[in-house]
């Protein structure tokens, strides 16, 4: 009797949503600690001294919940792991132009690169947090993730050295960056995907110079096949 009521808890436990979970999406994929696969793509905008840089990425992006429901109050939920790699990314900055600088104490003009800049990213590490809810459409999450990104070019755009390249950044910068998001189930195993990242992209100080973009908005839409 004992092994039977134990056993029934921990079934409880693994299946908080119950029976009604056959005709609920989100209950499913939860119970299920299903995968999930499929592409996104994403539009950006730099903040404060970079608010006239403009991104577009485009990808693919997997993840697997990793855990039970683990209950923590209001930020009951489910921990996940994902990764995204991004064959194209590409970020608009201003036409290559000349600028007024000030160095210890003598302004001066220098051409500064600029343009379509093209490239590829990965996010190995995508920590996410999936949040209990009682809806049977809605899954709403944050996250936390960390990536790198190749240009063809040096990026950001900076001073040109002779040659007509940019000299002081470099064609490697990271990309620490955390955000909120959900998935709006359209029927069971599919979604509709919402998310909104703040991204901070940085050479690491791989150039001889770490201008990078401190801050930018990334909206990302995608669909969600989930197994």
């Amino acid at each position: 009797m004992f092994v039977l009521m134990a056993g029934g808890l921990i079934a409880s436990a693994e299946t908080p949503d119950g029976p009604a979970a056959a005709d609920n999406p989100v209950a499913q994929v939860r119970n299920a600690r299903s995968w999930e696969y499929g592409p996104f793509a994403n539009w950006g905008t730099g903040v404060g001294d970079r608010s006239d840089f403009k991104f577009f990425w485009a990808g693919f992006q997997a993840g697997k919940s990793m855990t039970p429901v683990l209950h923590a109050g209001i930020l009951t939920g489910q921990f996940e792991y994902g990764a995204n790699l991004i064959p194209f990314w590409q970020s608009y900055t201003p036409a290559p132009h000349q600028q007024a600088f000030t160095y210890q104490g003598k302004s001066y003009v220098a051409p500064v690169g600029g343009g379509t800049y093209t490239g590829a990213s990965m996010t190995p590490v995508i920590l996410r947090w999936n949040f209990l809810t009682k809806s049977r459409r809605v899954q709403p999450w944050f996250q936390g993730a960390g990536g790198l990104i190749y240009t063809s070019h040096k990026y950001p755009p900076e001073v040109l050295v002779p040659h007509g390249t940019p000299g002081a950044t470099s064609v490697w910068n990271f990309t620490p960056q955390g955000g909120i998001g959900l998935h709006y189930f359209t029927r069971p195993k599919r979604s509709i995907d919402l998310g909104v990242n703040a991204v901070h992209i940085s050479s690491a100080s791989l150039g001889d110079r770490n201008p990078g973009v401190n801050a930018s908005i990334q909206v990302q839409f995608g669909y969600t096949f989930w197994k």
